[in-house]
């Protein structure tokens, strides 16, 4: 057997079909996708249509509460602000603040506020102005000797929210 005696296998290649030539080919005129309408136009896809029953995304449950007004806060450590105050980029004797804690690069700053978190220790005697706090990150500041400051909140400001300091 010679190259050029090689063929390929009877029937693996089928020739494809070519549409639209002719009602003699047996797929002229509407080239196998029907009479008119949407569908037999090019490039049409309805997504999610169901041929005029209900489609599954209108069918199933919608579930929980998107809030339009909430607040999303950046988020602090205290062990960060401990490490921050040793390496220098936060004076202890000055009132830490939400810019303060931006150039010390400890938040982006983008969000609706600074939270304090009590992960981590603190050793030094700081004032921390936040929009809010953990109650145990209060204590663990007040047990170092400094204060945190947040704006005054209503008791029921406090229970709507959902976060009680």
């Amino acid at each position: 057997m010679n190259l050029n005696q090689l063929e390929a296998r009877p029937g693996s290649h089928k020739r494809r079909m070519r549409v639209g030539r002719g009602i003699g080919s047996g797929k002229g005129k509407t080239s196998g996708r029907g009479v008119k309408g949407q569908k037999a136009r090019t490039g049409v896809s309805i997504k999610g249509f169901e041929g005029g029953q209900m489609p599954l995304h209108r069918r199933l449950p919608k579930r929980g509460f998107k809030n339009p007004t909430r607040l999303i806060y950046d988020v602090v450590n205290l062990g960060r602000i401990q490490a921050a105050l040793d390496a220098g980029r936060l004076d202890a004797q000055a009132t830490i603040t939400r810019e303060g804690l931006k150039a010390a690069g400890l938040i982006r700053g983008r969000r609706d506020g600074v939270r304090l978190l009590a992960q981590g220790e603190i050793k030094t005697a700081v004032t921390i102005d936040v929009a809010g706090a953990s109650r145990a990150a209060v204590e663990a500041v007040e047990k170092a000797g400094g204060k945190v400051i947040m704006p005054v909140r209503s008791e029921a400001a406090a229970d709507e929210t959902g976060s009680a300091g």
